[in-house]
């Protein structure tokens, strides 16, 4: 098991995003989540990606805390 901190950094790029601060930024700016619709369903997510995400906040994995940071953030 990886027990190591993650960042945002680390978390696009295991989603297969760019992970540069513009590209982050961007992808931040490009994007917005409504209150009404979880995370792992937003129509901007691969199936794999939905299926990371959704695991990581059932399972209360060690990336659950930054998936919550960028669900806020998409909720700007």
């Amino acid at each position: 098991m990886d027990t190591s901190n993650h960042s945002m950094e680390t978390l696009f790029s295991q989603l297969g995003l760019p992970s540069s601060p513009e590209a982050m930024d961007a992808f931040f700016q490009n994007n917005h989540l409504p209150n009404d619709i979880p995370l792992e369903q937003a129509a901007f997510w691969s199936a794999s990606q939905a299926q990371f995400i959704r695991e990581a906040i059932s399972e209360d994995s060690d990336w659950a805390e930054i998936v919550d940071q960028m669900d806020a953030l998409l909720r700007h």
